[in-house]
């Protein structure tokens, strides 16, 4: 599993182009966002590198 602490999610829309990001990558992957901790979880085969470049491609940043 992997654990990110993702800044600048918002709202829904927010949730929704994170969890395609990740998917884009892992298109099996589990992925639970938390918009109030600003948390993001993705369980299965996960290159954590890889995941954090589509997720700061669609314009957020980690950390």
């Amino acid at each position: 599993m992997v654990e990110l602490k993702v800044h600048g999610m918002t709202c829904g829309h927010c949730v929704a182009t994170v969890k395609a990001a990740v998917l884009e990558v892992v298109p099996t992957a589990r992925t639970e966002v938390e918009i109030a901790s600003g948390t993001v979880r993705i369980e299965g085969d996960v290159d954590a590198a890889r995941v954090r470049e589509v997720i700061e491609r669609a314009g957020y940043s980690i950390g």
